[in-house]
């Protein structure tokens, strides 16, 4: 491959690594060289998982109050800073856009939006800390012990290293490990084929802010190597479709970050008023361009379904693709062009099954497949479903795209099965207690809330601390 085009290499336990194999990393509207990553094969993921315990020992000698200082500091590192990228080379902020706009698909505005989102999480850390273990003093974790009110609390870790294998859809999703760091718990990173730019980035910029280099390996690697670091480390993170983490969704030590399937839920006390509820159901289908567990996908209702189908959809339609530098573009384009026709494909041979209509169809001058300066899109797409047991009634895919379906109150949380994010805009008692009590609901959002709103004392999915730590009984006698 060219030199002209960036090298990043694998980073073992934060030392650089070219590796012979080396994967191009192309503009997904040209073709064109992007650059080449550096991957290692499963054997190299297993050695290197012996030395976890090095990572750790590194975090441990960095105080809780310095990690928090440093992971503020690499909140703007990562905004803005000129960062190494490998083989000598530096990349601006302005850069790392543009690179991953052209291999990933998203526009540059998107990229700026979670790099904006992954930044908070940063600056954020210790209110994210402390609401992950529920107000439990972070520097309490040195020790595994503290006291509250006289009675003695034990934690004791339970991995050496967090895993993670990481998607490309959203760049945001890398938030979700950061807070492993303020745990003291060093992490092992399989990047997405298609960005490996965000976690390269974001780790430089929090190893620049004062970060031990031995407490992050970056492994781009096949499937092989993502299974070896799945079933190396003691906990870890999977995100992929159902199919990609379907092997693994009984292993305890594994989490599973799948389909969201998240709903909007309007109560049959507010339904009459669905008119003043439309900016949070665009806002909850289309924002990041559709691509996250925490887009809506079903728009829940007991009654006025095709009313307010008909001006959602409206709404979507005027959703359209934009250039990748535009700073209005909020649909991202499909790097894989065949995975969208695919989708396309499928969407079209579910409606031909009775019970479901394409609402935005009519709204729209084209197909929903688009193409547009070089590139392919799905268009936002509505689906008004009157049978509850329709293929697409339930569904979810990478773009913007959601259902339409009646339900009764009563009914609805059982016909929505799991389901990551529910914002159920209603007030009735009867129906708010159903939902707080429902075991298949992720996460609730009481109120005409957008489902992708996430404070930061609450958790996105599961929750870190819980899965990387575990309560411990222990007892002394006097002197002891």
């Amino acid at each position: 491959m060219s030199a002209n085009v960036p090298h990043l290499p694998a980073l073992r336990w934060g030392e650089e690594y070219a590796s012979l194999t080396r994967l191009p990393l192309k503009d997904h509207r040209t073709g064109a060289a992007v650059g080449e990553l550096s991957q290692v094969n499963a054997g190299l993921v297993r050695r290197d998982l012996k030395r976890r315990g090095e990572g750790g020992a590194a975090l441990s000698a960095l105080s809780v109050p310095a990690r928090l200082a440093c992971a503020r500091h690499a909140a703007e590192l990562f905004l803005e800073g000129e960062l190494p990228l490998g083989d000598g080379r530096t990349q601006t902020a302005a850069e790392f856009r543009a690179q991953l706009s052209a291999t990933g698909g998203l526009p540059q505005a998107l990229v700026r939006a979670n790099q904006e989102k992954v930044a908070g999480v940063l600056r954020e850390l210790e209110t994210v800390a402390r609401g992950l273990t529920r107000g439990l003093p972070l520097e309490a974790l040195a020790t595994g012990a503290f006291e509250h009110e006289g009675v003695p609390y034990w934690f004791a870790p339970q991995a050496r290293a967090l895993g993670a294998v990481l998607p490309s859809n959203s760049p945001g999703v890398n938030a979700l490990w950061i807070p492993a760091l303020a745990f003291g718990v060093p992490v092992v990173l399989k990047p997405g084929s298609t960005d490996p730019w965000t976690p390269f980035r974001l780790v430089q910029a929090l190893i620049a802010a004062g970060f031990p280099r031995a407490a992050f390996a970056l492994l781009p690697t096949d499937h092989e190597g993502a299974a070896a670091i799945l079933d190396g480390c003691e906990r870890a993170l999977l995100f992929g479709d159902a199919r990609t983490t379907a092997a693994w969704a009984g292993k305890p030590s594994v989490e599973i970050h799948g389909p969201g399937r998240s709903k909007v839920w309007i109560g049959a006390d507010e339904i009459d008023q669905w008119e003043r509820h439309l900016d949070v159901l665009v806002h909850s289908i289309a924002v990041n361009g559709g691509r996250s567990c925490v887009n809506a996908s079903c728009i829940v209702v007991p009654r006025h379904a095709d009313a307010l189908a008909e001006a959602l959809a409206a709404r979507l339609a005027e959703i359209h693709p934009r250039a990748a530098d535009d700073p209005a573009a909020t649909l991202s384009a499909f790097a894989d062009a065949p995975l969208a026709e695919r989708i396309d494909a499928a969407i079209s041979a579910a409606l031909e099954t009775p019970g479901a209509r394409e609402v935005t169809a009519a709204h729209r001058a084209g197909p929903r497949l688009a193409r547009f300066q070089d590139a392919t899109y799905l268009l936002p797409t509505l689906v008004r479903c009157t049978k509850l047991d329709h293929p697409l009634a339930n569904s979810e895919y990478l773009f913007p795209f959601a259902s339409v379906v009646e339900v009764p109150d009563a009914e609805a949380l059982e016909w929505m099965g799991d389901t990551l994010v529910v914002s159920a805009i209603t007030r009735d008692p009867a129906n708010r207690a159903r939902l707080l009590s429902s075991a298949r609901v992720g996460r609730a959002n009481l109120g005409p809330i957008p489902t992708p709103s996430v404070r930061w004392d609450q958790p996105h999915e599961g929750n870190l601390f819980d899965f990387l730590y575990a309560r411990r009984a222990v007892q002394s006698t006097h002197g002891f």
